[in-house]
């Protein structure tokens, strides 16, 4: 049987008191810990140190107690290169309204006016009472009546003061009361491969009048054949800018601008084939600005005038060339002359019929296109022109004066 005596007693008595003890500073210290957190939790969440849930569980329980919370709306600076130029140039765009008349048989004789087709047109020039369009000669053609249509849809009469259909420009002048912004020139001859461009216009109308797309120089100094008459035949070559901003109907003589917001070019042209994309023609502004200058001036363009009408030699059967021409075996190029006006500079020259011009001024003529060159971009109304050219088959020289186009 079990026992204990006086000492076992004593040793029973003192280990249940420190378990005692110890349970009362257990309990004590998860109290005094208790407290602690409760007075910290509200110092971390301050300084951002509890974890994102516990920092957002105590925002939502603020902001559900407070009815005055104020929203912050967060607003971004979108000033840029592109903006600026668009602000500074984008109110000069204009769209150009071709009017044009209908008349058909009725009881009554009636005849209407409709808007054969629309275009673009830049303000260039502001002076006293008048302010003047530049846009493209394909814009106006045919045009009984012409409206330009400021980007507020303020829409005022234009008379056309001149056009040409070699570089395919037109000036039109408009009352300058409403005209708030015009076009400052910039230097065409100065851009580089692949320097950001805008083109800005009306491509479809008034619909999408104003409308701004970005590019880059995509080439500079294209030439790309034209077909004047419409004849089948290249009459001109034109020279232009490359860029693959978006170019549609519509925007043909609107802006091609540079970052700095200056006009360098008039869009004019897009190569339009299913297989073709961004490819957006425009002429440079240094080529448009001579033009611009006589059409505003004078109506027409100034240009020099020899009294002939030309056919390349390349366009001749082989079989002409030889019975007709008379022209020498290895002489396969030139421009021959179907006709020459009396009276002009190269009857008095002694130029005649079938003649072939070869050379002009010690410069090779190989095409109508390379004499035309050299005749309205190299020479001036009054200078003298020494010409080479076979007759009969026997090579000749002859120099005539350049007069002053007459009749555009």
């Amino acid at each position: 049987m079990g026992y204990y005596d006086d000492h076992s007693q004593e040793r029973y008595k003192e280990q249940k008191g420190k378990r005692g003890g110890i349970f009362l500073a257990s309990l004590v210290g998860s109290i005094i810990g208790a407290m602690l957190v409760i007075l910290t939790i509200p110092a971390l969440a301050e300084r951002g140190v509890l974890p994102y849930t516990i920092e957002t569980n105590r925002i939502e329980e603020s902001t559900s107690n407070n009815q005055d919370v104020i929203q912050k709306q967060i607003s971004y600076d979108v000033n840029t290169n592109t903006t600026k130029a668009v602000d500074k140039t984008g109110e000069a765009v204009v769209g150009i309204n071709n009017i044009q008349s209908t008349s058909f048989w009725s009881d009554n004789g009636d005849s209407s006016e409709e808007a054969a087709g629309t275009g673009s047109g830049v303000i260039y020039k502001k002076e006293g009472k008048k302010a003047f369009v530049v846009t493209n000669h394909h814009v106006i053609e045919g045009a009984t009546k012409l409206e330009v249509s400021l980007i507020d849809g303020t829409k005022i009469p234009a008379k056309l003061l001149g056009s040409d259909v070699w570089t395919d420009l037109a000036v039109l002048e408009i009352d300058a009361i409403n005209v708030k912004t015009i076009a400052e020139f910039g230097d065409s001859d100065s851009l580089k491969m692949g320097e950001p461009v805008i083109a800005i216009g009306n491509p479809l109308g008034a619909t999408f009048s104003g409308t701004v797309t970005q590019g880059i120089i995509s080439g500079l100094k294209r030439t790309i054949p034209v077909d004047i008459n419409q004849d089948g035949l290249v009459d001109w070559n034109s020279e232009v800018l490359q860029t693959d901003a978006a170019i549609n109907p519509g925007n043909s003589g609107g802006a091609l601008i540079n970052i700095a917001g200056q006009l360098i070019g008039i869009n004019s042209m897009k190569i339009a084939q299913a297989a073709v994309e961004g490819i957006g023609l425009s002429i440079p502004i240094n080529s448009a600005r001579p033009i611009i200058n006589d059409l505003e001036e004078f109506g027409s363009v100034k240009r020099p005038y020899m009294g002939v009408d030309l056919r390349s030699v390349a366009e001749i059967p082989a079989y002409y060339q030889e019975e007709a021409l008379k022209l020498p075996h290895n002489v396969n190029y030139g421009v021959a002359l179907r006709q020459v006006v009396p009276n002009s500079p190269a009857t008095e020259a002694g130029l005649q019929e079938l003649d072939v011009i070869v050379e002009m001024d010690g410069k090779e003529i190989k095409d109508v296109i390379d004499l035309r060159k050299h005749l309205y971009q190299e020479k001036k109304i009054g200078e003298q022109m020494e010409i080479k050219f076979y007759r009969a088959g026997k090579l000749k020289e002859t120099s005539l004066t350049l007069i002053e186009e007459k009749g555009q």
